[in-house]
């Protein structure tokens, strides 16, 4: 017991109580050896490997050497250059809570298609379950006696997890189809415990979380790469193509695995015959293989043109052309004119707006002038 560290096994005990709330007048009567045996972290007070990686001191790692307890954060810039990092060991149960006070959660503002407004809404890049469901699966199915540590790298726009060992499910599509957990896992007593303690979920239902909680941002989903006997999952934070989003704000019925395969299609990942004809049938790709691409409906198309209208370039070279042609134009003229060009969801006042910056800078480029001012006044081309 004296190689566990005091606060590690209070905040398992925090952890345990919350998970099992109809105990917890009985848990505060236990004293820590009783606490642990029913925690099924150590058996009959004999300390467990599971013991020392989720509690242990952090001197205490050697008691599993040559299995290795250490997790690594790393912060990369635009250029992949290391930033900054930090190396933890157990006790785990403590180290997750260091390493997810590392990630620079910042927000994230973009305009959701599903919401008809101008107005951008503001969330945080990350989903706190996501990353601490990420973070704990690694440590519970990290194959311990392959001697390597958890990586956690982070970048602008999203965190790479990897651990040590091969995906016990086989693959991702399993686990979407399939909505029972494993039957077996690699570190079977570990596991339990940390369901037990609410650290993770059972894997399957897990992964399956991680996957909605992105879904509903409209975010790509998590990138499995289970090559060279290792996992790694990317949890991308923003949005990147806006038809996949589109189709998901509009498609709420889609099952997780036709999103997966969308998903793999955004990120430039090649599908199967039977993955392309799949989508197709379900009229949401276009084009022939291999230039494959996420379909956009035709009233998506008009609907999402007309949110947006056009450019500011575009909308100055109309204005140029038809001042070359009519030789003058009213300010009047040049609102009914430009009116319709502009996104339909800016108001009357956000028009004008836009159309008087618009001939300021014509004019502070020489390309235009004006006579009067106001809406009386008349423009010419230069």
């Amino acid at each position: 017991m004296e190689d566990l560290d005091p606060a590690a096994i209070a905040k398992a005990r925090e952890l345990y109580t919350k998970a099992h709330e109809e105990k917890t007048d009985e848990i505060a009567l236990w004293d820590d050896t009783t606490f642990l045996n029913k925690a099924k972290i150590t058996i009959r007070g004999k300390i467990t490997n599971t013991a020392i990686v989720l509690l242990g001191k952090e001197e205490s790692e050697y008691l599993i050497s040559p299995a290795v307890a250490k997790i690594k954060w790393i912060l990369r810039g635009q250029d992949n250059i290391e930033r900054d990092y930090m190396i933890v060991s157990c006790p785990f149960v403590l180290a997750v809570d260091r390493i997810y006070n590392k990630i620079r959660n910042l927000k994230y503002r973009y305009i959701n298609p599903e919401h008809k407004t101008l107005f951008p809404e503001e969330i945080d890049t990350y989903e706190p379950y996501v990353i601490r469901e990420a973070l704990n699966n690694a440590i519970a199915h990290q194959d311990y006696t392959l001697g390597g540590q958890i990586n956690v790298v982070e970048y602008d726009d999203k965190l790479v997890f990897s651990n040590k060992g091969s995906f016990i499910p086989g693959n991702i599509e399993r686990v979407l189809i399939s909505d029972a957990p494993e039957e077996q896992y690699r570190n079977q007593f570990l596991a339990t415990a940390m369901v037990g303690l609410k650290m993770v979920d059972t894997i399957g239902s897990g992964i399956r979380k991680m996957y909605y909680y992105q879904r509903q941002r409209l975010f790509p989903l998590p990138d499995y790469d289970l090559s060279n006997n290792r996992v790694e999952v990317t949890i991308t934070g923003k949005i990147l193509d806006m038809n996949y989003a589109n189709i998901l704000a509009q498609n709420t019925d889609l099952s997780l695995l036709d999103i997966e395969l969308l998903n793999r299609l955004q990120l430039g990942k090649t599908l199967s015959d039977e993955e392309i004809t799949r989508l197709r049938n379900k009229h949401l790709i276009e084009g022939r293989k291999p230039k494959v691409y996420i379909a956009q409906k035709v009233g998506q198309k008009i609907e999402y043109s007309g949110h947006k209208g056009l450019g500011n370039k575009h909308c100055e070279e109309f204005l140029l052309t038809a001042l070359r042609d009519h030789k003058s134009l009213s300010r009047k003229e040049i609102d009914e004119l430009l009116w319709l060009l502009l996104p339909d969801l800016l108001n009357e006042k956000q028009k004008k707006d836009k159309i008087t910056n618009m001939l300021i800078k014509l004019r502070k480029q020489e390309k235009i002038s004006n006579k009067s001012k106001g809406p009386n006044s008349d423009w010419f081309i230069n």
